[in-house]
């Protein structure tokens, strides 16, 4: 791949060097780069190449750094990256010491603000934007958001803030691309597409055109053109209503249109709103055909495209929870399904298809959605709410106070517990168990493999309260899942392996490799189930027969699980040295999930040296009085 107008850019100073004629060719070999790139680490590849020309025309127009610019959400920023100095980084997109997959303050000073999770840009540009009027500081502050983050209502509080704000110079771009990660959802999405049909779109975009290219007959000529333009397509829209002056619609993947757009809005300053739209995997025919499947694909050959395998693997733990919400809905009808936008991630296809009156994808809104079960609870319907361990936090208060506080039958599926790889840092689920297992009324079950996900699923759904099944990203075992819908007592745990003097307590997956490292040591293993309500019955009968014990958890130390049973043994005056194993108090960057469990300990290896570096002689406690035998519990 040859790329010579694309290698002389170190900067956004190098391409705002070049004629603007040349950048048509730069983009081109932008998005062949982009392309190449992602085919050969994986990532996000149909945002981002939707983002090509937009990302040229912004760096082109801006000041930048200095001017802020901040993407949201950012997995359609690589063309930022790689236009920022970073594109020989590209090699190691988001692999173990490479680069992110997202805007990163500490990697550069181009990404001014971390944007992972959605809908955040406004808010961000908003205090920056305040920062710099208070400063005395001449600069622009734009956000890209695109349309699916406008689904969240933390768009339109800043929006609202934003309107009462004077002073200050702010331009939100609207990367109207008509799909988020899956379709779009909701009444503004319906809003944006009445829009963009027919002649109004057509012939509002080529007035902007004619109009625009005419640099500079400016603010008088603007005026009549915006105003007859917004009259025709757009009366008293919803963002001039929040005090912004709204552009657009135009297009996306026009330079010619976007630029001197964009440098006519720097001029007039003040609050501005620019409606662009755009198209995933554009330039590239299979993603544009299938925006869904290329969305975050791994590693694949560009010339062929994405292949299925030839045989399949194992189940992952979202397609046993895919699996059992079919199975589930079809014995109950009262069975309601809940994704914030994420009905691919979370395994809610079939599902949707199968059962479409009870399924409801409420957009990029978790606060929303927690509280819309809470509303379905109250009046008779068992809600499941399927949500990413990282996007719960952001219903924290729903969950606890709409939910919780009043003890309602709301079951919670939360993928991508624990570490999630190449996403890293900012959608890694290592906080759930620490901050559910403080909220009254709630069960907390930790599936040790794919037929215990079920199992538990079974268990938390038919559980007269709110109760939370939490399992990892991508696939266990390769237990045998079975088919029946049957439970198991709620805090009731299992010994798995009956060992001598060391009782090695596991919470979830890592009950596998903590079963690896009791042979050596000849430990017992417990799988826990539950981390809320513990099995006290079971942890007292081990308090008399085994010398030590361990807790292990794919989640944070602190508040975890380990700090669970340290509770119950404080609480009950027992005196047993806990060696806690888990996720340290850091945020952990981006890496393969097998490295990142082996760099903290918490393989089979790593679990083996920590205990025995702990314990290295367990004869020099005392002996309890009598032997645990499986029977007892």
């Amino acid at each position: 791949m040859t790329t010579p107008q694309l290698d002389q850019i170190q900067s956004p100073d190098d391409l705002r060097a070049l004629d603007r004629k040349q950048l048509k060719e730069v983009a081109s070999q932008l998005r062949e780069f982009v392309l190449q790139s992602v085919s050969r680490t994986g990532g996000h590849l149909s945002s981002n190449l939707g983002t090509v020309e937009l990302t040229i025309a912004l760096h082109y127009v801006l000041n930048t750094p200095d001017d802020r610019l901040v993407w949201d959400v950012g997995h359609q920023s690589y063309p930022h990256k790689i236009l920022t100095g970073r594109r020989e980084a590209m090699a190691q997109l988001r692999q173990f010491g490479g680069i992110s997959g997202f805007p990163k303050r500490s990697e550069s000073p181009y990404d001014a603000f971390g944007t992972a999770h959605s809908s955040t840009s406004i808010s961000a540009v908003l205090g920056m934007a305040v920062a710099a009027r208070n400063q005395g500081l001449d600069r622009q502050h734009v956000a890209v958001i695109g349309d699916g983050a406008m689904t969240a209502g933390m768009a339109f509080e800043a929006l609202n803030n934003a309107g009462v704000t004077p002073g200050i110079n702010l331009l939100v771009v609207l990367n109207d691309n008509d799909m988020s990660i899956s379709p779009p959802v909701g009444a503004l999405n319906h809003y944006l597409a009445r829009l963009l049909s027919g002649r109004f779109y057509a012939a509002a975009k080529n007035m902007g055109r004619a109009v625009l290219q005419h640099v500079p007959p400016v603010l008088e000529l603007a005026r009549r053109f915006e105003g007859h333009a917004k009259g025709m397509v757009s009366p008293a829209t919803l963002f001039e209503e929040l005090g912004f002056n709204y552009v657009g619609p135009i297009d996306g993947h026009d330079l010619d249109a976007l630029i001197p757009t964009l440098e006519n809005l720097r001029e007039l300053g003040g609050l501005q709103f620019l409606h662009v739209v755009t198209r995933k995997g554009q330039g590239y025919k299979l993603a544009e055909a299938d925006p869904v499947l290329y969305h975050g694909p791994g590693k694949f050959d560009p010339s062929i495209g994405i292949q299925k395998p030839a045989t399949p693997g194992r189940q992952t733990f979202t397609q046993v929870f895919g699996r059992w919400l079919c199975d589930m809905a079809e014995a109950d009808n009262r069975l309601i399904g809940i994704t914030p936008a994420m009905r691919e991630g979370s395994g809610m296809v079939e599902f949707h298809k199968r059962f479409p009156q009870r399924y409801f994808d409420v957009g990029i809104a978790e606060q929303h959605a927690v509280t819309f079960a809470a509303g379905l609870a109250c009046d008779g319907l068992k809600p499941v709410v399927a949500i990413y361990s990282t996007f719960l936090q952001r219903a924290y208060d729903q969950f606890i106070h709409d939910v919780a506080l009043q003890n309602l039958d709301v079951t919670f599926a939360l993928d991508r517990a624990g570490l999630v790889g190449a996403d890293g840092a900012t959608h890694a689920g290592n906080f759930d168990i620490a901050f559910l297992r403080c909220v009254p009324n709630i069960v907390v079950a930790t599936p040790s493999d794919e037929n215990e996900a079920r199992l538990l699923l079974n268990t938390c759904y038919q559980h007269p309260g709110p109760a939370s099944v939490r399992y990892p990203r991508g696939a266990g075992c390769g237990a045998q899942v079975t088919a029946d819908l049957e439970t198991v007592p709620v805090g009731k745990a299992r010994v798995l392996r009956e060992g001598k003097r060391l009782a090695i307590l596991g919470f979830g997956t890592l009950v596998q490799p903590a079963l690896q490292a009791a042979e050596d040591l000849d430990a017992t293993v417990v799988d826990m189930r539950f981390v809320k309500p513990l099995d006290t019955q079971l942890l007292d009968e081990l308090a008399s027969s085994y010398e030590a014990f361990v807790t292990v958890e794919e989640g944070a130390i602190m508040g975890g699980a380990g700090s669970a049973v340290l509770e119950h043994f404080s609480a009950h005056g027992i005196e047993r040295p806990v060696l806690q194993l888990g996720l340290p108090d850091q945020f952990i960057d981006h890496g393969e999930q097998s490295a990142l469990l082996k760099l903290h300990g918490l393989d089979a290896q790593g679990l083996k040296a920590s205990i025995l570096a702990r314990f290295p002689d367990l004869s020099a406690v005392q002996s309890p009085v009598r032997p645990f035998s499986v029977a007892s519990a």
